[in-house]
C-alpha cells in the first residue's frame, strides 16, 4: 500500500493548457474517486499517475519514491481500462498471468497467484475459458484479477464500468467497495457518473477543466458544496437553483417580480442571504404542505420513479422549472394542479454572484 501525492502538476497539448496546475494528496488505502464531465481532464491525470502520459511539470510521488521520471512498469501501479483490453487468443488464465510471466514470476508462483485471485474474484470455472465466452462483467472482473495478481502498491481504474448495462454496473460497484475492503490498497477511480462517485469513493475530487473545485467525503460534496458546479453536478436529480435579489428594506428574498419570500420559510439567516445571489434546494429537502406557505407551483410534468414521483413545477415568474421529489409513489396529485410548498427545515445553500458558496 502507498499514499499518492501530485505536487504542481501540468499538462499542456501544445498550447492547450489541459491540467493548468494540480495539487492533491491521497491518503495511504483510501478510495479516491476523480469525478467530473468529459473533457475535465480526468482521465489525463490519472494516465500521468500511471505514467501512460508524460507531465509538463510538477511531480507525482507514490509512497515515499517520486515516480515523475519512471516508467509505466517502475512505479508499483495497476491499471484496469474501460475497454478490458484482454488478449483474446489467451484463456483467462493466462490474461490473468501474462503480466507476471513477463516480468520473469516463476510458473508456480504465477499458478499461485492467479488461482488465489480467481477465487477471490469467483472467477475459477472459468479459468481455461476465453474472452469471447464470457460476459461483459465477466471480462471486467478477469481485467481487475490481472491488475490484483501483481500485488501492486496503487491501483487505477478508468471508467471501468462504462460499457456494462445497469444492473451489472450496481453489482460491480458492490463488487469493487468490497474488494477494496478486503485488499485496503489505495485505489483511484476515474468516472462521469456521479452515481459511482457517490457509492464507491472514500473521497471524491471534483474536476473541472483540469482543476479539482472541492475535495471531500460524498456527504461533505452533496450538503456543503463550496460552489455552484459542484452542488449543480453533484446529485440526481439535479439542485434547484434560484436566481435572487434581496430586498433589505422588507427582509425579503425576491425570486423574480410576482415572488417574494421570507427567509423564515427557509429556516436562513438574513445577512447570509443578504450576501448571496442564488438559492440551492434539493429536490427532496422541500415537501408538500397543505397550508399556503407563499411558495407556490403548477405541476407541469411528472415522472414515476417506482419508490417515489419527481415533480417539475412552475414558480411564478421563473424561467426554470422546479423540481420536487415526492416519497409517495401513489400520490393523487396530477399535471395542472396547483400546489403548496414547504420548505421550513432545509439547510439552505446560498451562493453569491461569483457562484461561490456564501
Amino acid at each position: 500500500m502507498a499514499s499518492i501525492e501530485l505536487k504542481g502538476v501540468t499538462k499542456h497539448f501544445g498550447e492547450t493548457v489541459v491540467i493548468p496546475g494540480l495539487d492533491l494528496q491521497v491518503r495511504d488505502g483510501e478510495f479516491m474517486v476523480f469525478v467530473g464531465p468529459s473533457g475535465c481532464g480526468k482521465s489525463t491525470m490519472l494516465r500521468m499517475i500511471a505514467g501512460l502520459e508524460n507531465m509538463t511539470s510538477g511531480s507525482i510521488h507514490i509512497g515515499d519514491e517520486n515516480v515523475s521520471d519512471k516508467g509505466p512498469s517502475e512505479r508499483g501501479a495497476a491499471m484496469v481500462f474501460q475497454s478490458y483490453a484482454l488478449y483474446p487468443h489467451m484463456t483467462v488464465e493466462d490474461n490473468m498471468g501474462f503480466g507476471l510471466r513477463m516480468s520473469g514470476t516463476s510458473k508456480t508462483e504465477t499458478a499461485k497467484l492467479v488461482q488465489d485471485t480467481a477465487e477471490r474474484l469467483q472467477l475459477s470455472p472459468l479459468l481455461k475459458r476465453y474472452p469471447k465466452q464470457l460476459s461483459g462483467g465477466q471480462r471486467q472482473r478477469v481485467a481487475i484479477g490481472r491488475a490484483i495478481v501483481r500485488r501492486p502498491k496503487v491501483f487505477l481504474f478508468d471508467e471501468p464500468l462504462s460499457n456494462l448495462d445497469a444492473s451489472l454496473r450496481v453489482q460491480m460497484r458492490i463488487e469493487l467497495a468490497k474488494l477494496h475492503a478486503d485488499l485496503k490498497t489505495t485505489m483511484v477511480y476515474v468516472t462521469h457518473d456521479q452515481t459511482e462517485a457517490m457509492t464507491l469513493g472514500n473521497r471524491i475530487a471534483v474536476f473541472n477543466q483540469g482543476r479539482i473545485e472541492q475535495v471531500g467525503t460524498p456527504v461533505e460534496l452533496y450538503q456543503k458544496p463550496v460552489n455552484r458546479f459542484v452542488a449543480e453536478f453533484l446529485g440526481s436529480p439535479k439542485v434547484n437553483l434560484l436566481g435572487y435579489i434581496w430586498d433589505a428594506q422588507h427582509q425579503l428574498i425576491r425570486i423574480s417580480p410576482s415572488l417574494a419570500l421570507p427567509p423564515t420559510l427557509f429556516r436562513a439567516d438574513p445577512a447570509r442571504l443578504a450576501q448571496g445571489a442564488f438559492l440551492g434546494l434539493r429536490p427532496e429537502h422541500c415537501v408538500l404542505s397543505s397550508h399556503h406557505t407563499g411558495f407556490v407551483g403548477t405541476i407541469e410534468f411528472m415522472e414515476y420513479l417506482g419508490d417515489s414521483v419527481l415533480a417539475y413545477l412552475r414558480l411564478s415568474g421563473v424561467e426554470e422549472l422546479f423540481k420536487l421529489k415526492i416519497n409517495q409513489p401513489h400520490s393523487p396529485l396530477k399535471v395542472g394542479q396547483v400546489v403548496n410548498i414547504a420548505c421550513s427545515n432545509v439547510e439552505l445553500m446560498v451562493f453569491g454572484a461569483d457562484g461561490l458558496a456564501v
